[in-house]
């Protein structure tokens, strides 16, 4: 995997524990760090697949 993608992964690790941190004290800033986390996770999942894919079309037929 990544740099990017790992990096990725733990920004979208820290923004759930960032929106349960948030909705437990009863702000509702916790929806901004869910949507955070949902672009972090799209993040990863891209540049994870893209190392793959590039991964496959470097390999000799």
């Amino acid at each position: 995997m990544p740099r990017i993608a790992l990096f990725a992964l733990v920004l979208c690790v820290l923004a759930v524990v960032a929106a349960v941190v948030s909705f437990v004290q009863g702000s509702f800033l916790g929806i901004v760090w869910v949507l955070i986390a949902g672009v972090t996770s799209n993040m990863t999942w891209f540049y994870a697949r893209k190392a793959k894919s590039e991964k496959a079309a470097h390999r000799p037929a």
